[in-house]
């Protein structure tokens, strides 16, 4: 089985890389070095979540000049979700079968 989720989810367990993601979400592209400004800690730290959100295909990187610029990549969050939507539907269904034995 080809598990394109479990990464995504694994990224996202780090509360830090949450706060990246959803600072990235509102359509900015920003520097490690602007994400840094935004919170408690260095850019290196920054830069390392970073590093696991792309291995995890969530941020997309391009060179401007020196900098690196990172931006969301939406793909991995729709699969996930996805995901989530069939489990979910799933025991919706279960549950719906469920209380009609109960009535």
């Amino acid at each position: 089985m080809n598990d394109t989720v479990g990464p995504v989810f694994a990224a996202l367990a780090d509360g830090t890389r949450r706060q990246v993601v959803q600072t990235l979400a509102t359509g900015h592209r920003a520097t490690a070095t602007s994400l840094a400004a935004e919170l408690p800690m260095s850019r290196q730290a920054v830069a390392k979540h970073l590093t696991a959100l792309r291995r995890a295909e969530l941020v997309r990187s391009s060179r401007r000049g020196r900098e690196t610029v990172y931006e969301l990549e939406p793909g991995a969050l729709t699969e996930a979700a996805s995901w989530i939507a069939a489990v979910g539907g799933e025991w919706d269904e279960r549950l719906e079968r469920l209380g009609r034995l109960v009535d």
